[in-house]
């Protein structure tokens, strides 16, 4: 069996999110999503809209997720990857180059992200309209 793993906080799911799953579960059999917990975003500097709880809740339910963990910290991702032994570590585009350490334990894949959306787009639209 072929795991893949990837990360994000996947608040205000929306088709870029499904684009990003659908294509990590190809690229495999099992598909491991951590999702920053609410503590880890608060030391981003992060606000999810959704609680981690919620958030896993709709993770859960999407076809292409096979398991959902909490990301408590950024140094936990090779400590994932020996844990659950994947084979295939996947982020976004925006990201290229930032996690190629893990390829010391696995492939690491970075997939475009799609067009014109983004949670960061959704939030900053809904205030514009909010302002009208």
């Amino acid at each position: 069996m072929k795991r893949v793993i990837t990360y994000g906080t996947f608040d205000l799911l929306h088709v870029g999110h499904i684009n990003l799953l659908r294509r990590a579960k190809q690229l495999g059999d099992y598909l491991i999503v951590a999702i920053s917990d609410d503590e880890f975003n608060a030391m981003k500097g992060k606000k999810a809209y959704y609680t981690f709880e919620a958030r896993k809740t709709i993770l859960e339910s999407i076809r292409y997720v096979d398991l959902v963990i909490p990301e408590q910290n950024w140094e936990q991702k090779v400590q994932d990857v020996q844990k659950y032994n994947v084979d295939v570590f996947v982020m976004g585009d925006d990201w290229e180059g930032k996690f190629d350490f893990v390829k010391e334990y696995c492939d690491v894949v970075y997939l475009p992200r799609t067009e014109g959306i983004s949670t960061t787009k959704i939030k900053h639209d809904l205030k514009d309209q909010l302002n009208k």
